[in-house]
């Protein structure tokens, strides 16, 4: 039987339906909004894999070429490997369901999104993201949700609820937020500086959308429940900590865990830590030789978790000794990498991220297929690159996996707000953050590092942007209702494993520019994130000083490596002139000068070279190209033939004129040749150009105008032939 449910979000209504499609599937449902429909799948296994030590979910959001209608681009007729917007959809809707998962389900579970239909105006991210949810709701796998998931822009100074792609393109606000029945569980997204005050004011205004969309998929839920084609949810035993083993731990670290965690440097933490795992490892096997290593690890590390939090809400103290505001030890350096057009060491106690900006034509954008609508270029780029190196680790190299391409993306939208736009700047621009070092918030400190190479390229950034992490630990009830907490700025590696939340804000002086919040907790108050908020902001204006005692404006001028851009116009009717048969002229040119050019159909031609004698010949060429010959200009040229009655001269390349042998000299010349010669360069003034265009000139009256410019005096009458 097949059940539908709608609600009113902003403009738009949004769909929920259930028992047409994927029927086998634990969970399927369709979401539609205009023309754009998701369809979302949940199937969760039945038996744990034997040797499964960690909740395997897997999310997949796919886009299909058909449901906008087109082909696949390219040789192969078939979607490859996901797209960077498929895989930061299939990440936004990991992180806010995995919390809500029970605690030692380790199941293998399994959400997969698919873009059906996409109308180029609705965003299909928040449809697949309400799809997840939906799916689980109405299947038997147990499930702490649902969730709703709404995206807010801000137009004209107005909250927008799902804005459309076109109205998005207007707004300075692009929030996607996610959140239970009274919590928020995860936010994303960036902003044009918005003010901390109105950012907490847009969390409010999502809230009430998301809770419409928490309503109507319990409706769906209770529909599919009453129609007698759901089940109850499943119960299944869940793997928990063994209590026997948990003691013997406590016995032989509990007294000596926190020293451990105490280490200084987090290569000696780590050897101090694993040391102590193995002893309680020998300590378990003795008495219990048939545990596995998955128990023992999972005993250790309640251990060592609840060491973390006590020494955190009792004894306010971190794991490094700082308190809890306080920041790390930060360096910066520019200008580090001589043939970089711009780079930068940033470095926050031991995460170090190396920025390399490239500057190139803005032709060099990267081309996006953009099934779902939205831009279909993009200039402005920041790769994210995590070699296993960073943590003193061997391990896989080559492509970026998700996690780089979502800290990357990050980074990027924290900076886009603030580089300045194609009419004023007009390259394509990229950032390199290679990570050296990781102890918590590389994505931050590619935002500080990326800033501060972009200026060192001499990139007229409107202003520079800091980021920093602010984490949360917490402590419940046994009615699971929060007793106390703690905010912790700028986490290392640990706090954030063994804490709550992780909460990365980058902004400017002036406000927010790119924002994500990470969860372990199935939500957190609008209160706590108030309070994150601001300290996020006090943690972000220290930063921003440190940085510019580094550098505090972009360079004045681009680095000597980086390309040089000028523009000029021509007449587009000598567009075709310029580009020559088959681009045999323009390429000719790029040949010879070693410049880049590039022809906007208004005549605006745009040339990149890295040398000034490249530039200055480049525009030589085009100049002499594209230029008219004048009536009364005296011009120097090229015989280019020459006849009984006369010599053409090659003005400016591709454009002559005829020299009348009466206009060759100021006496009778017999023979054309007695005065020019093919390959002779003569001086000739224009002297007319008839209606269809034929140009007439004379060397006679150029060479006249000339000595009487050299002596002041009117030219002597030379002696004619005799």
């Amino acid at each position: 039987m097949q059940q539908k449910v709608t609600a009113q979000i902003g403009a738009n209504q949004i769909s929920i339906e259930t028992g047409r499609i994927a029927r086998l599937a634990d969970g399927a449902v369709v979401v539609s909004c205009g023309d754009t429909m998701v369809l979302a799948s949940a199937v969760s296994a039945t038996i744990i894999k034997e040797g499964q030590d960690y909740f395997p979910l897997t999310v997949d959001y796919r886009e299909k070429a058909a449901a906008v209608g087109k082909f696949p681009g390219g040789y192969f007729k078939r979607e490859g490997r996901p797209t960077e917007k498929e895989t930061l959809t299939s990440r936004m809707i990991d992180r806010p369901l995995r919390p809500l998962f029970l605690e030692g389900y380790f199941y293998d579970t399994q959400i997969i999104s698919i873009l059906l239909s996409a109308d180029g105006e609705n965003d299909p991210d928040i449809l697949a993201l309400n799809g997840a949810s939906a799916a689980l709701c109405v299947s038997d796998i147990p499930f702490a949700g649902p969730i709703g998931a709404v995206r807010v822009g801000r137009v004209k100074g107005e909250f927008v609820a799902n804005p459309t792609h076109t109205e998005r393109a207007q707004s300075d606000l692009d929030l996607v937020y996610v959140g239970t029945e009274n919590d928020v569980i995860m936010i994303e997204g960036s902003a044009n500086e918005l003010g901390e005050a109105e950012f907490v004011k847009a969390l409010e205004f999502a809230h009430g959308h998301a809770r419409e969309m928490i309503r109507i998929q319990r409706e769906l839920a209770a529909q599919v429940l009453a129609a007698q084609v759901g089940k109850p949810k499943r119960e299944v035993p869940l793997l928990q900590v063994n209590q026997d083993l948990l003691d013997i731990a406590y016995r032989v670290a509990g007294d000596r865990i926190e020293k451990a965690l105490y280490t200084e440097g987090k290569v000696a933490r780590a050897k101090a830590v694993d040391a102590l795992r193995e002893e309680v490892k020998r300590s378990i096997l003795e008495k219990h030789p048939e545990a596995d290593s998955f128990a023992i690890s999972q005993a250790f590390d309640y251990v060592q978790k609840k060491a973390f939090r006590v020494s955190i809400l009792d004894k306010q103290k971190r794991v490094d000794g700082r308190s809890y505001q306080d920041l790390r030890q930060i360096s910066c350096e520019v200008s580090v990498l001589p043939r970089a057009h711009g780079s930068a060491i940033f470095q926050r106690g031991e995460t170090q991220a190396v920025a390399l900006a490239t500057l190139a034509p803005i032709e060099e954008a990267q081309m996006l297929d953009a099934y779902g609508g939205g831009e279909q270029s993009k200039r402005f780029i920041l790769h994210y690159n995590f070699p296993p190196f960073s943590v003193g680790e061997t391990g896989r190299t080559g492509g970026p996996g998700r996690r780089e391409i979502g800290h990357g993306a990050l980074a990027e939208r924290s900076l886009e707000p603030v580089v300045p736009g194609e009419s004023d700047f007009r390259y394509a621009i990229r950032i390199s953050s290679e990570i050296m070092a990781s102890n918590g918030s590389t994505s931050m400190a590619s935002v500080c590092a990326g800033t501060l190479a972009l200026m060192d390229a001499g990139v007229p950034l409107k202003t520079p942007v800091a980021g920093i992490s602010v984490g949360l630990v917490t402590e419940f009830g046994d009615d699971r209702q929060l007793k106390r907490y703690e905010l912790l700025t700028d986490i290392i590696g640990s706090e954030d494993h063994f804490g709550d939340m992780d909460f990365k804000l980058c902004g400017t002086d002036a406000g927010v520019t790119g924002f994500q919040l990470d969860l372990k907790l199935p939500g957190v108050s609008h209160k706590i994130m108030a309070e994150a908020i601001q300290r996020a902001k006090e943690a972000r204006t220290k930063i921003l000083d440190i940085m510019r005692s580094a550098l505090d404006k972009p360079r004045p001028e681009l680095s000597k490596y980086a390309p040089r851009i000028e523009t000029i116009k021509i007449n587009p009717e000598k567009i075709g002139a310029l580009i020559g048969p088959g681009g045999k002229t323009i390429k000719g040119i790029v040949a010879e000068t070693g410049a880049e050019i590039n022809i906007e159909d208004d005549g605006s031609v745009h040339i990149y070279a890295t040398s000034g004698e490249s530039m200055a010949r480049a525009k030589e060429i085009i100049g002499g190209m594209t230029r008219e010959i004048e009536i009364g200009q005296t011009y120097q040229g090229r015989v280019v033939s020459t006849k009984e009655f006369g010599a053409f001269v090659e003005v400016f390349p591709g454009r002559d004129g005829l020299v009348h042998i009466s206009e060759l000299a100021d006496f009778r010349v017999k023979r054309t040749e007695d005065v020019a010669k093919v390959g002779d360069i003569i001086w000739v003034k224009c002297i007319g150009i008839d209606d269809k265009g034929r140009v007439k000139l004379s060397r006679k009256a150029a060479l006249k105008e000339r000595a009487e410019a050299e002596t002041g005096q009117p030219a002597p009458v030379e002696e004619h032939e005799r």
